[in-house]
């Protein structure tokens, strides 16, 4: 085994990167995320955008997700080599250097926010580029290897995009932008709590300090359900401000529920493989669990912006 940095190397796949190496560096599920949710914030922005613009403006926040998640991992390389769920993630498995993963972040960078501020407004340009480094510097090098919240406070930089997109239209911030930053930010602790309380052992070798090696199971279990309680109550605040109707309102009040009564069971559940198997299924359902709920928004404005009878 060979080492390039402080990273392990397979030297038996270690050569010329492909394509599809350089679009794993994206973070591509991560990305779509990204991307749906800046979607959303996009279409139901006030105001109009022409559908070119339009188009471009997701693009670019797409490649802004993307170079975050290029950076993301040339930082974390060494940490992705000792856990079982990254280590054939391109730099680990010696398929790219870190070197190269750095080039090609920072190009991406520079060129998704230059082409977003110039196809839409400079206040869309800035919130990427906020969001860019508050994941790839305040997450990734500050965050995550010094505090157990560093999920909570990261949160912040998966939420951005929705904002992103709603500015690319608007060219300002809102409350109904900051509600829809909010049901992201809440979701992203109990979300990557549960994924962490069955993967406890990967983080652990690591050495990063997620809730569960740090605050225990126990304790773990209780604050997923308390944010659990909170993301419900947060996805109200589209109604509450007169931005959504039934339609939004149900979905939200359904899945609201579900989220809550799945993170109950986890809290309830015996230690060991019982309370493994609830974190497994809060974790499963919360990876649908968001896409629903802005869909749910995106339908019901759409409906009411265009049929008028929601």
């Amino acid at each position: 085994m060979a080492y390039l940095g402080d990273t392990k190397i397979n030297p038996a796949v270690t050569g010329e990167a492909r394509v599809g190496d350089y679009l794993a560096l994206l973070k591509p599920s991560v990305m779509s995320l990204v991307v749906f949710t800046a979607f959303v914030g996009l279409v139901v922005a006030p105001g109009t955008i022409n559908p070119i613009l339009a188009v471009i403006a997701v693009f670019a926040i797409a490649v802004g997700g993307g170079a975050s998640g290029a950076l993301n991992m040339w930082y974390d390389s060494d940490i992705d080599a000792i856990m079982s769920r990254t280590a054939n993630r391109p730099i680990p498995a010696g398929r790219i250097s870190r070197e190269q993963a750095l080039v090609f972040g920072l190009v991406l960078s520079v060129c998704s926010v230059t082409l977003l501020g110039l196809a839409t407004n400079w206040v869309a340009g800035g919130l990427l580029a906020f969001t860019i480094f508050f994941y790839a510097v305040i997450y990734t090098i500050w965050l995550k290897r010094r505090t157990p919240q560093n999920i909570v406070i990261g949160g912040a930089a998966g939420a951005f995009p929705t904002m992103v997109g709603w500015a690319a239209v608007t060219g300002d911030i809102s409350l109904v932008s900051c509600a829809m930053f909010l049901i992201v930010f809440l979701w992203t602790p109990p979300h990557f709590w549960a994924l962490a309380l069955y993967k406890q052992s990967d983080y652990s070798a690591a050495g990063v300090p997620m809730m569960p090696n740090v605050a225990g199971e126990k304790s773990t279990r209780v604050q997923i359900l308390v944010y659990s309680v909170l993301l419900a109550a947060s996805t109200l605040l589209p109604s509450l401000l007169g931005f959504s109707g039934w339609l939004y309102t149900a979905a939200a009040v359904v899945t609201g529920l579900s989220f809550i009564y799945l993170a109950w069971k986890l809290q309830r559940a015996e230690d060991g493989a019982p309370m493994r198997r609830a974190a497994r299924t809060l974790f499963t359902f919360s990876l649908s669990y968001l896409f629903i709920v802005f869909f749910a928004l995106l339908t019901d404005n759409l409906l009411v912006r265009f049929g008028g009878f929601l």
